[in-house]
């Protein structure tokens, strides 16, 4: 006899930490439904599909009850599915590809949790409440980390005692799912094979780069946390290490981090505003540097990753400012005009996806980002191996 969920569709859960996103995929990997409990603990409200309503989800418990509630109410319930993917933010030096959930891998997840403690928590919640109530349900998870697995030691270690390294203190770099998938995408929209070195950009409030050489990574800007390297929404980006220890001299651990992960970047430079659509429409002095400041750091940091790749041959855009913010990308790829680039204004206005002119030597793109669509093929490639 069938089961009835061997045909069944795949659940994918992004869980932040204040949202969870989810999307659920049919057989042939098409999204079908998708929503999100947002503002979880503050004036939350969940949109599934084209409906939004304003519920009350007071942690992310809560949340996930209220989102698999709105998937009941349509026929979709854990006995219905496939299987459930997670994005798990961390997944340290051992979770480094995607992987069936198991009691030591929710163990080991745990175990990251003080390398990502905003998010790593969040990310095991919805394990743990499924596999109490769907305890027969499949359950795989798809680290953010993964992707930067093969970056060589000499990019990952940071020049401290050994002892140190050894207990976790390296860079990982982030953004992982959102390059896998650039990486699978790329040669279906540009018709043409994985170009050998490539430079991606995921811009969004949370922003990095990413040199990638024949598919794999080999640098990126993020490092031991999600706070390196860029400026981004409201995290400050790279900071030299003796400022953060004044900054806890005078404001404490506890408020220091609040400042540098969530009152920094392009909210501190422009007295208050963190959304890149915002800051292009207002007028102000103050504005108007914040996106310079994020354009020249991210150009900063591109020159470096040129380096790493010893060339140049593609770039691509993705996440919510690189594939919109029209003005940004054209002010990065001016920066960048000295390595070849050439961009035709009429494709970028048109948000591409091909960007570059006849004359570029270096070919452009933007690529929307699809990280559950990622996770889904991770869950349905682990299914069918077994």
């Amino acid at each position: 006899m069938t089961d009835p969920a061997e045909n069944g569709p795949i659940l994918v859960l992004n869980a932040g930490s204040s949202s969870i996103k989810f999307a659920l995929f049919d057989p042939n990997l098409i999204e079908t439904l998708s929503g999100m409990a947002d503002a979880i603990g503050g004036a939350s409200r969940l949109r599934i599909g084209d409906d939004t309503h304003d519920v009350p989800l007071i942690d992310h418990r809560a949340a996930l009850e209220a989102i698999l509630k709105a998937l009941a109410e349509r026929g979709i319930t854990p006995a219905t599915l496939r299987a459930v993917g997670h994005r798990v933010v961390h997944g340290g030096r051992k979770l480094t590809g995607p992987m069936r959930v198991t009691d030591e891998v929710r163990a080991e997840i745990a175990n990251c949790t003080p390398l990502a403690p905003l998010h790593n928590p969040h990310n095991l919640a919805p394990m743990e409440a499924l596999s109490r109530l769907a305890p027969d349900l499949p359950q795989f998870a798809s680290f953010d980390t993964s992707f930067h697995a093969t970056n060589p030691n000499v990019a990952t270690r940071y020049a401290i005692p050994k002892m140190m390294e050894t207990k976790g203190i390296r860079r990982y770099g982030f953004h992982g799912l959102s390059y896998a998938s650039l990486v699978r995408r790329l040669p279906e929209v540009s018709g043409e094979a994985l170009p050998s070195r490539l430079l991606a950009f995921h811009l969004g409030n949370g922003a990095s780069l990413c040199a990638i050489h024949n598919g794999q990574s080999i640098a990126t800007t993020m490092g031991y946390s999600p706070l390196d390297g860029l400026t981004m929404g409201t995290r400050s980006g790279g900071i030299d290490a003796n400022a953060v220890l004044r900054l806890v001299e005078e404001n404490g651990l506890e408020r220091t981090k609040a400042i540098l992960n969530h009152e920094s970047g392009l909210l501190g430079l422009s007295g208050g505003k963190s959304d890149m659509r915002k800051l292009m429409l207002d007028a102000s002095a103050e504005s108007a540097f914040a996106v310079e400041h994020f354009c020249y750091w991210t150009l900063r940091h591109a020159g470096s990753l040129i380096a790493a790749l010893e060339g140049l041959d593609a770039i691509a855009f993705t996440g919510g400012i690189g594939e919109n913010a029209v003005g940004v990308r054209a002010r990065i790829l001016r920066g960048l005009e000295w390595a070849g680039v050439r961009i035709n204004p009429d494709f970028n206005h048109r948000s591409g996806p091909r960007l570059h002119g006849e004359s570029s030597k270096v070919a452009v793109w933007v690529i929307p980002a699809e990280e559950e669509r990622m996770i889904a093929m991770d869950a349905l490639a682990l299914l069918e191996a077994a």
